[in-house]
């Protein structure tokens, strides 16, 4: 068991949802946080990560900074999602191994699987099929991250490891409808609808797809715990084992809103991957379950959004 009592903690990418949820469980385990804000460290530049990894000396690296972004997003700026990633993975990962720190995380996706991996997927299924057009560029990232773990790991003796999360959501989400997930982004047509009264919300595609989601608190305890209890070469799936249609997620965030109105498609865009199920026995098989309910999640989620509109419009108006 690898302890973090005592430990230097580096979190990059402390400020996004993950990230920041990983901050809080962290909180509780007696180690000292590292923290840079982009102002301070832009970690797609070598040199300065370098000199800040050998500067701040931390035992634990947990690699939860990426560009992040939905199907739209993915499609539009595909350079941005393969550079950026790529340069962050490289450079973290690199400078950790040049100051010797003793333990790393990197975070991936459960985009980095075959469109039409076999289901419920295990870690196998890498590397087995051609990738989801719509995010093949975020993924191809990922992927060069879980191989530089694994190159470090055989090369070096390195105690790098890799973790993939399901589609995640909660607080510190993006809501931008041009860029957010599709958690994010239902909550917040929902809420516009409701609030102006209108009769409809539109949803990508068919809504007939199967996504798992996973709160990013729950996502945060299996990082903590995997960095504890778990030193491998393969990378391990994060999820709730659980999956619903995006209609009948929008169905239930609908419910959750109070919005009676009717949920249409646009058939215009692309549904994405038909299924993506992870299969999560070697994390359960070490110890580890989701704590968080999917509705309860939602509903928390839901509420969250809501009072922090209010608390913008209240600003507004002062």
């Amino acid at each position: 068991m690898f302890q973090l009592a005592r430990k230097r903690v580096f979190v990059a990418g402390h400020r996004g949802m993950v990230g920041s949820a990983i901050v809080r469980r962290l909180q509780s385990e007696q180690c000292e946080l590292l923290f840079a804000s982009r102002d301070e460290l832009n970690l797609l530049d070598q040199t300065a990560v370098n000199i800040w990894m050998a500067e701040k000396k931390p035992d634990v690296v947990i690699l939860a900074a990426a560009r992040v972004g939905g199907i739209h997003a993915n499609q539009s700026y595909p350079v941005d999602f393969l550079y950026e990633n790529l340069m962050i993975a490289t450079n973290v990962i690199n400078a950790a191994h040049k100051a010797n720190v003793q333990k790393l995380l990197f975070l991936g996706s459960s985009c980095i699987y075959p469109k039409f991996a076999n289901q419920p997927i295990v870690e196998e299924e890498l590397l087995t099929g051609p990738l989801e057009p719509t995010n093949e560029w975020y993924a191809i990232a990922k992927i060069a991250g879980i191989k530089l773990c694994q190159a470090y790991r055989r090369q070096y003796g390195r105690d790098y490891i890799s973790a993939m999360p399901t589609n995640l959501y909660g607080p510190g989400d993006n809501f931008d409808l041009q860029s957010s997930h599709v958690m994010a982004a239902l909550i917040r047509k929902v809420h516009e609808a409701k609030n102006s009264g209108a009769e409809s919300i539109s949803i990508w595609g068919s809504g007939e797809p199967l996504r798992e989601f996973l709160h990013a608190d729950d996502c945060a305890d299996a990082c903590v715990f995997l960095i504890k209890h778990y030193s491998g070469d393969s990378h391990i799936n994060v999820g709730s084992g659980e999956e619903i249609s995006i209609r009948n997620l929008a169905e239930l965030i609908c419910g959750v809103a109070g919005f009676r109105g009717h949920i249409t498609n646009d058939t215009s865009k692309p549904d994405g991957t038909p299924r993506k199920l992870m299969d999560c026995s070697k994390l359960t098989g070490l110890g580890w379950t989701p704590k968080i309910p999917l509705c309860v999640g939602v509903s928390d989620f839901y509420d969250l959004y809501e009072s922090s509109i209010s608390q913008i419009a209240k600003k507004g108006c002062s």
